[in-house]
């Protein structure tokens, strides 16, 4: 199969556009972050986010602050009589929770960030292999990011090379119903129903 290339469209995509790069290459078109939402029981990672923070984050937070504290109090204290590489410690151990305390909005989002990909890992597996299939069984060889190719959009472009709709149906998501009245008016075609649910489970808190 070809290598699938998913790009962001520059100014200078508009050359990917004229009649000789349309005579060399099929192009689709692909918006991850809609076709996501169409998952059943993605909505529910919004509450396992939010328990994530108020749980897992919130408590962290609380407890590094205190135990900096404590460190610190202890340090005033002992630090005279310590030994050099016992204090060499110690004052690395604070620092590094000094640090994490007073970065603690960018390790909170990083952690957020890491928490949320692994919640939408195995929708995405599934996305990611149904639009493979999609773009080899079309012959498609190149797929720009939805969002990217306003206003530098072809107008040969059709809705049917959405393919973010083809990967839907391939994975036999619900459309909307604007989706398939569009869909179905372009030609396209939408084999068995739509309303079946992927096997995946909710995801689980960690």
């Amino acid at each position: 199969m070809k290598k699938l290339l998913l790009v962001c469209v520059t100014v200078a995509a508009s050359l990917l556009f004229s009649n000789n790069a349309q005579s060399q290459v099929k192009i689709g078109y692909f918006d991850e972050q809609t076709l996501l939402s169409l998952f059943p029981g993605i909505d529910k990672i919004d509450t396992l986010m939010n328990s994530y923070v108020r749980d897992s984050l919130n408590v962290e937070y609380q407890y590094s602050v205190v135990e900096y504290q404590r460190r610190d109090s202890l340090f005033k204290k002992d630090s005279a009589t310590m030994p050099a590489k016992a204090r060499e410690l110690a004052i690395s151990e604070l620092n590094n929770l000094y640090y994490k305390i007073a970065n603690w909005q960018q390790y909170s989002q990083e952690m957020q960030q890491s928490k949320m990909d692994r919640l939408l890992l195995p929708y995405r597996q599934q996305m990611v292999a149904a639009l493979q299939q999609v773009v080899a069984e079309n012959k498609y060889t190149l797929v720009l990011k939805a969002e990217a190719i306003s206003p530098y959009i072809d107008p040969s472009l059709s809705i049917l090379d959405n393919l973010t709709i083809r990967t839907a149906i391939k994975l036999k998501l619900e459309l909307p119903k604007e989706w398939t009245d569009a869909w179905k008016a372009a030609g396209g075609t939408i084999p068995g129903s739509t309303g079946a649910k992927p096997a995946t489970p909710a995801p689980k808190k960690n």
